[in-house]
């Protein structure tokens, strides 16, 4: 029997800090840079018996529905032990009975149900925050840098073959994408 720790975060501003630190107490020798195709590698190396350590539930899936079905791809498919830290009564090794397993599977549907449903409830409370944050007023993203007062005046001389692209930049002092959006719109309204 092996003994494996599987991480994940689920984007580029989390990090696996808390999960390193409980997979690192029980003293399993883990990698760092789990991704979902480091998962789908060390579902396919574990065998029958292996030993799985996970910090918490949702680590399995991003959703009820992944989560149910990567728990049972581990536990009847694979026949892998399943230890979740922050949820002793996940625990495979406890209860092999019919009830254990029953109750086991139960536990596992229901703090499946409630992590979806808090993931939902926060995205839900982050687009009304969103929302009434556009209703103040608050603009979102990077400001619009306008085209200087001399824009036409340099774009002539641009247009006319007078200076060249590199000395429109410098006088105009936008980057070249702000150049082109701004000379679209010098264009469309005709100045």
């Amino acid at each position: 029997m092996k003994t494996y720790a599987y991480m994940r975060v689920s984007s580029v501003e989390q990090n696996e800090g808390r999960q390193l630190a409980a997979i690192e107490e029980l003293n399993i020798p883990s990698g760092k840079d789990f991704n979902r195709i480091a998962c789908k590698a060390l579902v396919k190396k574990l065998k029958a018996g292996d030993l799985l350590y996970i910090k918490s539930i949702d680590r399995l899936g991003r959703n009820y529905k992944e989560i149910l079905e990567q728990w049972r791809i581990l536990t009847k498919e694979r026949e892998v032990d399943v230890v979740v830290l922050d949820m002793p009564i996940l625990d495979t090794r406890i209860g092999r009975d019919l009830l254990g397993t029953f109750i086991a599977d139960l536990v596992l549907a229901l703090l499946s149900f409630v992590a979806e449903s808090e993931r939902e409830n926060i995205k839900a409370r982050q687009q009304e925050g969103i929302a009434a944050a556009r209703a103040r007023g608050v603009k979102f993203g990077r400001p619009i840098k306008k085209s200087p007062e001399n824009f036409a005046e340099v774009v002539r001389k641009w247009e006319r073959g007078d200076i060249l692209f590199e000395a429109v930049l410098e006088q105009t002092g936008l980057k070249t994408a702000t150049f082109y959006n701004r000379l679209r719109e010098f264009r469309v309204g005709g100045k």
